[in-house]
Parts: C-alpha cells; structure tokens; sequence
C-alpha cells in the first residue's frame, strides 16, 4: 500500500488529537500545525503555510473551529466574520491548496468535521450554526467537482461528545440533564468520532462522497 501523508488541522487536542492518532496507528504519515504554524483566522497564515508544503497532501481533515455562544444583540459582524473565516473560509482555502494534487494523482480524501448544530440549532446559535451549515454546503458542492478525480470529501458531524470542552462549560446536573436528551443517554467518546473519520479516509472508503454523516447517538432523530 502506497504510503500517505495527511494534514490534520486542531489536532492538538480533543477530537482532533484522536483522529491524529488514529490515522497515526494506520501508519498514516500526519502533519498537524500547531496555531503558530498555521493561524486559520489569519488569511496571510494560511497561504504561507500552504505555499510552504514540501509534501503532496492525501488525506485532509479540516477539523480546527471556533464557537461563539450569543443573542443577536450580544454578538457583531466583527464576530461573525471571525467565526465564519476559521470555520468556513479556512477549510475552502486549504482545499483549493491540496485538492489539485489530489486530483492530478487521482487520490484524495477530505473530512469536515461539522456539527449537528449545523441541521439544527439552538438559542444562541445563530452565527456557529450557520457556520457548519455552510461548511455541509461545501462539502457537497466540493464532492461533486472533484469526484470524477477519485476525491472523495465528506462532512462529520457530531452531537455531543466527552471532551475537557464540555465539562468546561457544563456543571455534572447539567452534562446530566443533557444525557437525558440523547436516546443512547450518554455522550460520544472521542475514538467513535476519530473511527469513523478513519474509514472515510481510508481507501476502504471507495463510495462515500458528498455525505453529512451525523453521530450523535440518535439526537436528531427527536
């Protein structure tokens, strides 16, 4: 097997450090800037790093976000152009970077990771769900371009899941409470996130292009 490189954005932690990881245990070769090397906010950052890339990139996972909780007269354009720039414009220009060689070699698999918060939504929302919203929307028209070259992009999107991030946020009542909401009555751990991202990366994935996959232990079903 032809030996890959991956580009894995937000992978210092979380759910992005174990898709790292994963790809990692397949012998996966991972490139994972850390804020320093790559500033997504920074439109000057993202394309010094990528005109900086020594290596032809395989696997992508755009998985680096920002979330900002508010009211419509809590929040300002200013905050909507830095949500949308690290969460939308970021992962286009990145895949504008790699995709050509994707393409000439034709080989490619890029995963988004979304959000449910991108199907649904919620008080306080406004801007992050747009966001993932936006995010599916490119995945899909980026899939229907590129999968006559054997690119095949996809977008992840997950419920609630067990990170220092939740519990950063939420007292243990309210991480309780909102168990109760989720038919599996538990939150997603961090490797059912990274498993599923492994298989869209992977070359076992010959057919799956285009998709929104959501894992959420069936919260959107309600």
């Amino acid at each position: 097997m032809e030996k890959r490189t991956a580009l894995v954005t937000g992978a210092s932690r979380g759910i992005g450090k174990s898709i790292k990881e994963s790809l990692l245990d397949e012998q996966i070769e991972v490139i994972s800037p850390s804020r320093n090397e790559l500033d997504l906010s920074v439109p000057e950052s993202i394309s010094s790093f990528l005109a900086n890339l020594s290596t032809p990139i395989d696997i992508l996972v755009n998985n680096a976000g920002i979330l900002k909780v508010g009211k419509y007269n809590e929040l300002s354009s200013t905050d909507f152009r830095a949500i949308l720039q690290v969460n939308v414009v970021a992962p286009f220009e990145i895949i504008a970077g790699v995709i050509g060689s994707m393409k000439h070699r034709k080989f490619g698999r890029i995963v988004n990771i979304s959000s449910i918060w991108g199907q649904i939504s919620r008080e306080g929302r406004s801007i992050y769900s747009s966001s993932k919203a936006a995010l599916d929307a490119l995945t899909k028209s980026f899939a229907l371009e590129f999968g006559p070259y054997n690119v095949l992009i996809n977008s992840v999107a997950p419920g609630y899941v067990d990170t220092e991030l939740i519990k950063k946020h939420n007292t243990d009542l309210e991480l309780a409470e909102i168990k109760k909401t989720i038919p599996l009555q538990r939150f997603a751990k961090k490797n059912e996130i990274s498993n599923l991202v492994k298989f869209l990366c992977s070359e076992d994935n010959s057919y799956v292009t285009g998709q929104i996959i959501t894992i959420d232990g069936g919260y959107v079903c309600k």
